[in-house]
C-alpha cells in the first residue's frame, strides 16, 4: 500500500504543466483523480495515461454559478475528496503603468477568487468526512513583488493568505490541512500564457520558464510535502530562492534589490527585450 492509494484527488488545470504532472504523480500512488480544466480532449488525453479510475469534469473556474454543481459532481464520483489541488490559474507580462485595469478583474478572479469559491464550497463537506486536504499552487510571486506581474503578485499574495488564514480555522477542529506551494521558474506554458497588458494572450515563452525545473520534479516535491502535511513549500533555486527566503530575513535588502532588478526589466521591456 502507498501512501495515497485509493484517495480521491481533484485537480485543477490539470490539463498541461504542474497539473498534468501532479495527476501523474498521485495516481502512480495508487490515488484516483478527478481532472478538472476548460478542454475536454486535453483532459483526455491526460487520462488516459493514468493506470486509475479518472473522473473527466470540465469547468470554467469563474464560472460561479455551476460551482456548485460542479462540487456536487466530484463528490458523488466516489463519495469524497481526500485532497483538492488548487492550481488552475494563469500568469502576466506586462508593466502596471500600461496594463488595463480590466486585466487586474480578471486575473484577481482566476488565480484568487476561483479557488476561494471551490475551496468554500467544499469546506463543509469535509469535516463532515473527517478531513481532508487543500494545496493551492501560489508563487514564488505571492511572496516577493516581481516586475511585469503586478496583477498576479497581488492575486498569489492573497492566496497564500487565505490559505494561512484557513489553516488557523479548521487543521485543528476539522483535521483540513492545507499546504501552500510557492514554485519558482517550472518549465510549462505559463509564459504563453500569460496575460498581457491588454489581456491577449502573450503567446511566447521566456528563457527564465524554458530553463525551469522539470514539472515531475515539482510534482514530487509536492506529494512529499503531502505526506508529511509541510505547510509551506516553497520550491526554487538560485536567484528566485535566495528573494523569496530574503523577504523574511532581510526585506530591506530584498527590496533594494528588487529596485534595481525591476528597473533592468522594465528597460529590457519597454525596449522589446522580454524574453
Amino acid at each position: 500500500m502507498t501512501h495515497f492509494t485509493d484517495k480521491i484527488v481533484w485537480i485543477t488545470g490539470a490539463s498541461s504543466g504542474i497539473g498534468e504532472a501532479l495527476a501523474k504523480s498521485f495516481a502512480a500512488d495508487g490515488a484516483h483523480i478527478i481532472l478538472s480544466g476548460r478542454r475536454v480532449d486535453a483532459l483526455q488525453a491526460v487520462a488516459d495515461q493514468l493506470p486509475t479510475d479518472t473522473l473527466i469534469l470540465p469547468f470554467e473556474t469563474t464560472d460561479y454559478a455551476a460551482l456548485e454543481a460542479k462540487v456536487a459532481d466530484a463528490w458523488a464520483w466516489k463519495g469524497r475528496v481526500d485532497i483538492l489541488v488548487n492550481n488552475a490559474g494563469v500568469s502576466q507580462r506586462s508593466l502596471a503603468i500600461n496594463t488595463a485595469p480590466q486585466v487586474y478583474t480578471d486575473l484577481i478572479n482566476i488565480d484568487l477568487i476561483a479557488p476561494i469559491w471551490l475551496t468554500q464550497l467544499q469546506l463543509e463537506r469535509m469535516a463532515e468526512a473527517g478531513g481532508a486536504h487543500i494545496i493551492a499552487i501560489s508563487s514564488v510571486a505571492g511572496r516577493i513583488g516581481a516586475p511585469l506581474r503586478t496583477a498576479y503578485s497581488a492575486a498569489k499574495h492573497g492566496l497564500i493568505g487565505y490559505m494561512d488564514a484557513l489553516r488557523t480555522e479548521v487543521a485543528g477542529r476539522h483535521n483540513i490541512n492545507v499546504t501552500n506551494v510557492l514554485p519558482g521558474s517550472v518549465a510549462t506554458n505559463v509564459s504563453r500564457n500569460a496575460f498581457t497588458a491588454d489581456g491577449s494572450t502573450r503567446g511566447k515563452s521566456d528563457d527564465a520558464i524554458e530553463g525551469g525545473d522539470d514539472p515531475m520534479d515539482c510534482a514530487k516535491a509536492i506529494l512529499d510535502a503531502v505526506k508529511n502535511n509541510v505547510p509551506e513549500l516553497l520550491f526554487a533555486s538560485g536567484v528566485e530562492l535566495d528573494l523569496a527566503k530574503m523577504r523574511h530575513s532581510d526585506p530591506d535588502k530584498l527590496f533594494e534589490l528588487g529596485g534595481q532588478i525591476g528597473t533592468q526589466i522594465a528597460e529590457q521591456y519597454e525596449a522589446g527585450n522580454d524574453s
